[in-house]
């Protein structure tokens, strides 16, 4: 897994066999008004081979113990139908059936709600899948409280 583009080519493509892909951690941010916020997830894009996808903490007991005093059942379904975007899950709503590109630009648009969704970075992979789960697991800590 690469997170940074330092292998581009002269004219700013990926060496070949490198696929680019952006990527942001998804947070709850239980009291907007205090901007403080617990890191749940990860969604991925990478446009060339137009995947996307997120890996999410949808468990409502793991959600309890990282933002105890947020309702975590409702959080819970929010996150899922974060994941339901990212697969084109018709069940999600309209946005689902955009293009991949479009489903990533519309989940991490800034808004002020209880998801938002950090800063959008690039890297190079040799396979989308697994940098994401590399990025969920470097960072998304194991059992931290808010």
């Amino acid at each position: 897994m690469s997170t940074g583009c330092a292998g581009d080519t002269a004219d700013g493509t990926p060496p070949h066999g490198w696929i680019s892909y952006d990527f942001a951690v998804l947070r709850v941010v239980p009291h907007v008004h205090i901007g403080a916020f617990v890191p749940v997830g990860v969604v991925l894009h990478a446009r060339t081979s137009e995947f996307i996808g997120a890996r999410l903490i949808k468990d409502p007991a793991e959600l309890r113990s990282r933002v105890g005093d947020a309702d975590v059942e409702l959080l819970a379904r929010y996150l899922e139908s974060c994941e339901a975007i990212c697969a084109g899950d018709i069940t999600a709503g309209p946005i689902a059936l955009a293009p991949p590109s479009e489903r990533f630009h519309w989940l991490t648009a800034p808004r002020s709600d209880v998801i938002q969704c950090g800063p959008v970075h690039e890297g190079l992979c040799e396979d989308p899948r697994t940098t994401l789960d590399d990025l969920f697991a470097a960072l998304i800590p194991e059992g931290r409280r808010a």
